[in-house]
């Protein structure tokens, strides 16, 4: 397993988080799959209105190239290239009269479209 560590001379890569709303979301949605082993996978590709688009999927295997960040039990799995957008954010899941949805806060983000799937970078 890949797991991600920051050093005091190796300041990269930080990972990607989960705030506590979206830990709880999380392991509901976890639970009722009813598989062990379940990890988030977020991936970043080409599209959408700003350059990238945020893509979400369950999984239960690492891949060679995918790094591993866990809070409070809660897995997040990364491919390295994915990774090189979305290095430093945090997973929130927000509750609102428009909708309940996952938002990532991205630090790597210099611009978005109004719905937030869409980003980008330049």
């Amino acid at each position: 397993m890949n797991d991600a560590t920051t050093s005091a001379t190796d300041p990269a890569p930080k990972g990607v988080g989960l705030s506590e709303s979206a830990v709880t979301q999380l392991v509901g949605l976890f639970e009722a799959e009813d598989r062990d082993g379940l990890m988030l996978r977020i991936m970043v590709n080409g599209g959408g209105c700003s350059g990238f688009t945020y893509a979400f999927d369950f999984d239960d295997k690492l891949n060679d190239d995918d790094k591993s960040f866990d809070t409070d039990g809660v897995k997040v799995v990364v491919d390295d290239a994915s990774l090189e957008f979305i290095d430093g954010s945090v997973l929130n899941y927000v509750e609102s009269l428009g909708g309940n949805h996952f938002q990532l806060e991205n630090p790597n983000a210099t611009s978005s479209c109004g719905c937030g799937s869409s980003f980008s970078v330049y």
